[in-house]
């Protein structure tokens, strides 16, 4: 946005730290981030991208849900969530039980998004970022946590353990 006028449509991949280690967060891991700047965006462009992209990975059945959150660079801010894909958005197994994926809520959060902070667009002004002419969307996703609910993979410390039995799988 610093260097080019609008519109802007943009993926970004990257390599992203923080203090997190458990089975679901590494404190390194990569991320996708998707930024939309354009004249008529709205929170449902936003929610549109972001079903497909849902239903192209975790099967064309899924749903998607915005809860709302905050994020230092968007308002409003949402968490996003697909329908749990183990137990079809139940919450319980064919079994009866508790679905341990979803934790009995039929929904799984997989990124944070939202629609960009018009006060952003103070710091580009110059480059035709008029806040009531443009509105844009972001997004950002761990790219380790996707892979690791779309091929059931139960701790995330996987990915970077180095075994090659492990690794070999997904090749």
């Amino acid at each position: 946005m610093e260097v080019q006028e609008p519109p802007v449509y943009v993926i970004v991949p990257g390599k992203c730290y923080r203090r997190d280690s458990d089975a679901t967060h590494t404190p390194m891991f990569h991320q996708v981030e998707g930024l939309a700047v354009d004249e008529d965006i709205t929170l449902a462009d936003l929610k549109g991208v972001l079903l497909e992209f849902a239903r192209a990975i975790f099967g064309r059945e899924r749903e998607i849900r915005l809860r709302s959150s905050y994020f230092p660079f968007t308002e409003p801010s949402v968490e996003v969530d697909v329908s749990c894909f183990a137990c079809g958005g139940s919450g319980t197994l064919a079994d009866g039980s508790r679905d341990p994926l979803c934790k009995g809520s039929g929904w799984i959060e997989i990124l944070g998004a939202g629609m960009v902070d018009p006060n952003l667009y103070g710091f580009v002004a110059d480059k035709g970022y008029d806040p009531e002419r443009v509105q844009g969307f972001a997004f950002g996703m761990g790219i380790e946590r996707i892979a690791m609910l779309r091929h059931g993979v139960p701790d995330l410390r996987m990915f970077f353990d180095n075994d090659l039995r492990f690794l070999e799988q997904f090749g």
